[in-house]
C-alpha cells in the first residue's frame, strides 16, 4: 500500500509539472470585421487582404481556388492553405473540444462554405476566432467575403 500512494504521489507530481501548451491560447471576442474581395481584385494589394495578425494575411487568388495567406505563400496549395492557420466546423465558446484542420479538410468544397460557423486558429500566435463565410464566388475572379471576430 505504501508503494502504491509513493507511486500516486509521483504520477501527480510528474502530471502537474507538465504545462498544456495548448491551454495557453487567447479567444477573439471583439467586434466583428467584415472583409471582400471583390472578383478580379489584385490579391496583392492590402486593400485586398485581411492582415488578421502579424503572421496572416488572408487572400483569394484571381484564377480561383481557396484563400490562403499570401504573406506565407504565393499562392493556394489545395491540401494546406492557408499556411499557419487551423480550420474548425463550430463555435469558439467550444475551442477545447473541437477538431482543427486545414481549411480544405474543415470545408469541404469551399463553395459550401457560406453561412457555416467556423473557428480560426492563428498558430503563430495561438489565437482562436470566429469567422462566417457571407459570399464565395465560383469559377475566375476570386471575390470572397467573410465576418470575423476581433482582437478583444
Amino acid at each position: 500500500m505504501k508503494y502504491l500512494f509513493l507511486f500516486a504521489m509521483c504520477f501527480t507530481l510528474i502530471s502537474c509539472s507538465d504545462e498544456d501548451p495548448e491551454m495557453d491560447f487567447r479567444i477573439w471576442t471583439g467586434p466583428k470585421v467584415q472583409f471582400v474581395k471583390e472578383a478580379g481584385a489584385n490579391p496583392e494589394d492590402e486593400i485586398n487582404q485581411d492582415r488578421i495578425s502579424s503572421s496572416v494575411w488572408m487572400t483569394r487568388g484571381n484564377k480561383g481556388g481557396q484563400i490562403f495567406n499570401i504573406l506565407a505563400e504565393e499562392s493556394a496549395t489545395k491540401e494546406i492553405s492557408p499556411l499557419k492557420t487551423r480550420w474548425a466546423l463550430g463555435d469558439v465558446s467550444d475551442v477545447q473540444t473541437l477538431t482543427f484542420s486545414s481549411f480544405r479538410a474543415a470545408v469541404g468544397s469551399p463553395k459550401s462554405v457560406v453561412g457555416k460557423d467556423l473557428v480560426l486558429h492563428l498558430e503563430d500566435e495561438n489565437v482562436y476566432l470566429s469567422v462566417k463565410f457571407t459570399r464565395w464566388d465560383e469559377g475566375q475572379g476570386g471575390g470572397f467575403g467573410y465576418e470575423r471576430s476581433s482582437s478583444n
